[in-house]
């Protein structure tokens, strides 16, 4: 199936490593041109390099509110086009709700949910009819991951918001998705394993808690993202797809 994405042009936050770079690639393995950003303007260039001429690096803070409108004005001036936004971010800083602190709060809050918001804003904004937003989150939209609190309290909200914009921007013809990884092999994931003392059983317990045995690879998750960002996907949106392996409970 052709998914349509053939010079269509993307910005993917986040995108120098895990799931925001798998993204990125799936992009543009279907012919998507993409700026991919970071925090880290070295990084932001060498994620760019690997995808090859079809996508440029730039060096952007989600939690600067200068962010949005650069990286749409570096689509416009490198492609000569926007199509679309995949805002990815790096995870909050783990802990429970007794030991994060307030200035952990404060931070996740700035980078994970008001630079998502701001970023979707602009595109919104920027956006022709056709054009798409979409939100790299968490199962824990649904349901809370032990020991991590913040993120447990961040993403609903966006999520809420996603919904929110998707019955705001749909008569413009612009859609708005939301993907909700599970336990992807992923640096984010692999880290997370860790702080538990014995990754590998960490691991193992909760590959035996998935449908389908095993953590999910970033590939997977990119094509999920490509798909849902494509117009092979015109009329999808205000929904939260998880991909991962089947661990949601519910339907």
């Amino acid at each position: 199936m052709d998914l349509g994405l053939k010079d269509r042009v993307y910005v993917v936050t986040g995108a120098s490593r895990g799931l925001g770079h798998a993204s990125a690639k799936a992009l543009v393995a279907e012919g998507a041109k993409v700026v991919v950003s970071s925090r880290d303007a070295k990084a932001a260039e060498d994620a760019a390099v690997e995808l090859g001429p079809q996508a440029v690096g730039v060096a952007a803070d989600n939690a600067d509110p200068t962010a949005p409108d650069m990286l749409i004005a570096a689509a416009r001036a490198h492609f000569g086009g926007f199509d679309g936004v995949l805002v990815s971010v790096g995870g909050p800083a783990p802990g429970w709700a007794a030991d994060n602190t307030d200035e952990q709060w404060r931070t996740a809050f700035e980078s994970v949910f008001l630079g998502a918001v701001r970023m979707a804003r602009a595109a919104a904004a920027a956006l022709p009819e056709g054009g798409v937003i979409g939100f790299v989150l968490s199962g824990s939209v649904h349901e809370p991951i032990p020991g991590l609190t913040i993120s447990n309290g961040l993403r609903p909200g966006l999520a809420g918001f996603a919904k929110s914009l998707a019955n705001e921007v749909g008569p413009q013809g612009i859609r708005v998705v939301g993907l909700l990884p599970g336990r992807i092999d992923t640096d984010r994931v692999r880290e997370l394993d860790t702080l538990s003392g014995d990754p590998a059983a960490a691991r193992a317990g909760s590959e035996a808690r998935i449908p389908l045995r095993r953590y999910g690879a970033p590939e997977e998750f990119g094509r999920a993202a490509a798909f849902l960002l494509s117009p092979a996907a015109s009329y999808v949106t205000g929904v939260m797809v998880p991909v991962d392996g089947g661990a949601r409970h519910g339907f």
